[in-house]
């Protein structure tokens, strides 16, 4: 297993992960497509950005034709996990509960997603009183 280094990727790499996790594996130009609908990035900045991923070990690449086809090294779950855990750690000092305190104060949070929220805990509980 890689270190958890490579499970920080940047917000731009994380922008290219979620767009590989939408629909791997896929050419830089597919990921290009993907992303230019949501920001104004060029075609070489996205190939320059998923070599570097690749020098990383956050994704991994196969020759196709003339083409390489890129997927993510990792599951979608387990990097955000990391990313939520050292957020968790740097900016709560590991704490949870100030993390969603300071979510449902900053946010407003629709009576559904509160319904959710208690299912959640609930689950949580039965699971840690068996």
């Amino acid at each position: 297993m890689k270190s958890k280094k490579h499970l920080e990727p940047t917000s731009a790499e994380l922008e290219i992960l979620n767009a590989l996790w939408d629909a791997q594996p896929m050419t830089v130009r597919e990921v290009h497509n993907t992303l230019k609908n949501k920001k104004q990035v060029g075609y070489t900045t996205i190939l320059k950005i998923m070599q570097n991923m690749f020098a990383k070990g956050l994704v991994k690449r196969e020759l196709q034709g003339k083409s390489h086809l890129y997927s993510a090294t990792y599951k979608k779950e387990a990097t955000r996990q990391n990313l939520l855990d050292k957020f968790l750690d740097t900016t709560f000092s590991g704490s949870a509960s100030s993390l969603v305190m300071q979510l449902l104060g900053n946010k407003k949070t629709s009576k559904k997603e509160l319904e959710d929220i208690k299912r959640a805990i609930e689950e949580l509980e039965k699971n840690i009183l068996k």
